[in-house]
Formats: structure tokens, C-alpha cells, sequence
């Protein structure tokens, strides 16, 4: 199939492909699109940047060209789960575009954003539902959405979907679907144990497989830079300075790795921004459309955040640190070459990453050539780019970011130890942190403050001095100590128990001649 028009496509669909410009389908679009109109799962194995969005949309929106059946309030009749919310955002873009001409009505449940929104659009029921595991799982669990009445699902990026992490979640909500449904699976890659797991929750499928898996595409030009761990960020500022880098994506391994990587390409004057999951979503959207936009021509990501960010200018990827997972590197350099372009992805690499560097080479079948780095040179342009970059900063924001460092060094220094966090979340000096107390700790406090407390209240009670009420207890223990010439006068004895007063009533009465009281009566008698 060479045209649009005879996969089976509705004329409306059919026109909103044509206005974006697009005549010929991919070939993951030529195999997935007919066999999910005929109702059938998918499995989906295609390389970064050929179109497997669209793949599944214009399904979907297929089917709701002719359907009239209202769904129930809190009901959805397509669910499309996906790893990240960038790519949520480009999948609801990607409905709006192909689906200007159809009535259906779709939102975004991701977190990050507060849920009310959802919670209004989920109560009328809706069409498409674009989610991610963790937010939608939430509204399952108060009821806020029901999928007893959905039709199709589908997983995009399933590999990401289906790793450890998102095993949990994925299944809590497979479980509360129906048993007839049509599933689709596609990703860039598809390991044999993700394979595995993805049987579990696919009807005989019929699998799509347009290019060997996890092989990267064939426009990028792939190289590797063997360098120390201490020059691999004055190598990345040479790198970003050279004019061919128009749009560049710089992929860490962690969050604060991240950060970090930003911090130090803006002392050397090169503006760029992170975007990762301790950002706010209004901060990513924020980000991505700068990057978009050319307002900020270098972004630096993580590899979750890498899943869902489809621009198809960027020029340059450069893997600031190797991923430990293989499949990672293909969708990395998936983010340069798309939509036909050709690309250059750069992979930074110190001794304790060659074990990684390896096992890329083998899954991807591909042999990175070695480029020649003089590291002297790279040392020197950044610090020339340090020196060229503070001369021109303005004066306030060096200010600026000089108090931002004396006031993390001063909450640092200000920073309570242990006993003190503890006394200020009023945990027991003998509790450790989200353990038991120390229960002779705890009691020895315990007493310690109820006699403190008793003292209180019996300084409160005699309205003295300090002082002197210490004197006057002083006097009256000295007047009480027994002397030479006085014998001391013993202590009277408190009997609570009343049988014991009355025989010490008793024996007083027998030993002073029986009881007073009856010889009286007897003489008035």
C-alpha cells in the first residue's frame, strides 16, 4: 500500500492527513492501521521517528467517525497508557491534528498537574482517555473513572511500560478492563522477556516488525568520545560551541546529574534547561516549548523524559553519560534523524563505562567510531568560554547566584542533627527515625517531665520566690534532724487500710483499761 486512500480510512480522516502534508504511509502505518480497523491486536517493533503515533491514532479515530453511542458518565471507550507526559502532550496533539474533522472529545490524565480538571472531564465520559500509570491508577481508586466499558487499549512505548516499574500499576488496571477488548502494543524496541509479559495481555497478535529490533536509524552518524570522567565536561562545552550544533539533546543518567550538567553549561555562557521528573509539568511544557521554539537551543534530559519529545530539527544528541540499559541508547539517538532527517549522536565515554559501550555495540550491531579529541584544547576553550561568559554576565546576576550558593551554605551549616529533628517531630530522644522507641529511653523521659511538671505546679501553688522557697525548705529539714539533747519524735503512721486501725483502736483500749466510753454509760445506768 502506497497512498493513504486505500488503507480504509474515512474521507474526514482522509482530508486531515492531506492538509498536514503527508500522501504515503510509513511502513509500520502500512502494516498496524489495517489490522487494527479489522479489530486484531498488535504488536508494533519500529525505529524511533517512523511514525508509530499516527500508526494507532487515525485507528481510533476511525472508528469514532460512525459510532453515535454515548459512554456513561465516569466511562472511557479508548484508554491509551504511555510512560511520560511529553508524550501524552504529543499524543492529544497528534488527535487534534488528524482528528479536526471528527466529533470526539479526549483528555490528558498525567501528574504533576492538580486533578481537578480531570476529575470534571472524567465525570462526563469521554472517548479517548491519553493516561500514565500512576494518575489514572489514582482515579481508579476513588472511583473518579470505571473502565468496565472499554474497547481499546493501547500501550505506547511498551517496553518502557512493561519494565519492573510499571508492572504493578499496568496490571492493577488490565485487570479492571474487560475481556474483550482489542490491545495494541508498539515501541521502538521489544525484548524477548518483555515479549513474555506482553503475552499475558494480548490475544493471539499479530506483530508488526518493520526493522530488526533495537536497530537505530540508518541517517544517524554515530561516534564516541574515549575520554578521563574529569574532562567529559569541558569536552561537552567544546562540543556544544561548534556553530553546526543548531538544537542539541544532553542525556544524563540521573535528575541532579542533570542539573548539574546546566549549571555548568550556563558558567560557560550556553543556555540550556533540564527537564526531568522532579520538574512540574507546567515547568516541562514551559521547557519543551522554548526548545521548540529555538528560544533555547540545548536541552538536557533524563532517559524517561527522553520518551515523548518529537521535534524534528534537532540536530545533535550527545550522551553526556551511557546509559546501563542498551535499549536506552536507541531511543536517545532516536530523538535526532526523524521525519526523514539525517542527525549526529556523540556518546561521551570514561573507563567505567566501556562495559556499557559494549553491550550498546552488540545490540544495535553497530561498531562507533572512535573520534580523535584533544582534551588540552577542550580544558582551554572552556575556560575561555568561563572567562568570556562572566565578563559578559551582568553584575546582578552574578550577585544573584552567588547569595543563592552563601544561602544553601548557610542552610546547610544551619541544618539540626538528629536529636533535634527528632525533638522538632516530636519524636522521644530514644526513637529512631520510622523505627520503635527505646522504651527505658522513653520511660526515663517520660518520669523526668512529669516531675518537672509536678515542680511546676507546686511552685505555681505557693506563689513564692525560687529563692526563698529553697530556704524555707532548707529551715524546715533542719529544724526536723534529730539533736543530742531532744530526742527525735517519731513519725506518725497513715494506715489506709481500715482493719488495721481498728485493731490499733483495739489494743490502745485494752491496754488503758477497756473503753472510756461504755464505763460512762454504765454509771448513767
Amino acid at each position: 500500500m502506497t497512498k493513504f486512500s486505500e488503507l480504509g480510512l474515512a474521507e474526514p480522516i482522509q482530508q486531515a492527513i492531506a492538509d498536514t502534508g503527508y500522501t504515503a504511509p510509513t511502513p509500520i502505518q502500512a502494516g498496524v492501521i489495517p489490522a487494527m480497523l479489522d479489530g486484531k491486536d498488535i504488536v508494533g517493533i519500529a525505529q524511533t521517528g517512523t511514525g508509530k503515533t499516527a500508526a494507532f491514532v487515525l485507528p481510533v479515530l476511525n472508528k469514532l467517525v460512525n459510532d453515535d453511542h454515548k459512554v456513561g458518565p465516569r466511562r472511557v471507550k479508548t484508554l491509551m497508557l504511555v510512560p511520560t507526559r511529553e508524550l501524552a502532550t504529543q499524543i492529544a496533539d497528534g488527535l487534534k491534528t488528524y482528528g479536526k474533522n471528527v466529533s470526539f472529545n479526549s483528555t490528558v490524565v498525567v501528574g504533576g498537574v492538580k486533578p481537578g480538571n480531570q476529575l470534571k472531564a472524567l465525570a462526563n465520559g469521554l472517548d479517548i482517555v491519553i493516561a500514565t500509570p500512576g494518575r489514572l491508577l489514582d482515579h481508579l481508586n476513588t472511583g473518579a473513572v470505571r473502565l468496565d466499558k472499554t474497547t481499546t487499549v493501547i500501550l505506547d512505548e511498551a517496553d518502557q511500560m512493561l519494565d519492573l516499574g510499571f508492572m504493578p500499576a499496568i496490571r492493577k488496571i488490565m485487570a479492571k478492563l474487560p475481556n474483550t477488548r482489542q490491545t495494541a502494543m508498539l515501541s521502538a524496541t521489544m525484548p524477548k522477556q518483555i515479549r513474555m509479559l506482553a503475552n499475558d495481555f494480548l490475544h493471539n497478535p499479530v506483530e508488526v516488525s518493520v526493522a530488526p529490533a533495537s536497530k537505530p536509524i540508518e541517517k544517524i552518524d554515530q561516534s564516541v568520545c574515549m575520554i578521563p570522567p574529569n574532562a567529559k565536561r569541558a569536552v561537552l562545552v567544546q562540543l556544544l560551541a561548534d556553530r553546526e550544533v543548531e538544537r542539541a539533546i544532553v542525556f544524563t543518567r540521573t535528575k541532579h546529574g542533570a542539573d548539574r550538567v546546566v549549571k555548568h553549561l550556563d558558567k560557560a555562557g550556553l543556555m540550556a534547561a533540564a527537564i526531568h521528573g522532579n520538574k512540574s509539568q507546567n515547568n516541562r511544557q514551559k521547557t519543551l516549548k522554548a526548545f521548540r521554539n529555538g528560544q533555547m537551543p540545548i536541552l538536557v534530559a533524563t532517559d524517561v523524559a527522553a520518551r515523548g519529545i518529537d521535534i524534528d530539527d534537532v540536530s545533535h544528541v550527545i550522551n553526556y553519560e551511557l546509559p546501563n540499559v542498551s535499549e536506552s541508547y536507541v531511543h536517545r539517538i532516536g530523538r535526532t534523524a526523524r521525519a526523514g532527517r539525517s542527525g549526529v549522536a556523540i556518546a561521551l565515554c570514561d573507563p567505567s563505562e566501556r562495559k556499557y559501550l559494549r553491550d550498546i555495540e552488540r545490540l544495535t550491531k553497530v561498531k562507533l567510531r572512535v573520534r580523535d579529541v584533544s582534551i588540552e584544547d577542550a580544558l582551554e576553550a572552556e575556560q575561555a568560554a568561563q572567562a568570556m561568559a562572566a565578563s559578559s554576565r551582568p553584575a546582578g546576576r552574578e550577585v544573584e547566584v552567588e547569595q543563592d550558593e552563601d544561602k544553601q551554605r548557610e542552610r546547610r551549616q544551619r541544618r539540626p542533627n538528629n536529636n533535634k529533628r527528632r525533638q522538632s517531630s516530636g519524636q522521644k530522644p530514644g526513637q529512631k527515625q520510622g523505627g520503635k522507641p527505646n522504651r527505658q529511653q522513653g520511660r526515663n523521659q517520660d518520669r523526668h517531665q512529669a516531675d518537672s511538671r509536678s515542680d511546676n505546679r507546686a511552685d505555681n501553688r505557693s506563689g513564692k520566690p525560687a529563692k526563698k522557697r529553697e530556704e524555707g525548705a532548707d529551715n524546715k529539714r533542719r529544724n526536723s534532724a534529730p539533736s543530742g539533747d531532744k530526742p527525735a519524735r517519731a513519725k506518725k503512721p497513715f494506715y489506709t487500710d481500715r482493719s488495721q486501725q481498728r485493731r490499733n483502736r483495739k489494743q490502745r483500749n485494752q491496754q488503758s483499761g477497756g473503753n472510756d466510753n461504755r464505763q460512762r454509760q454504765r454509771q448513767a445506768g
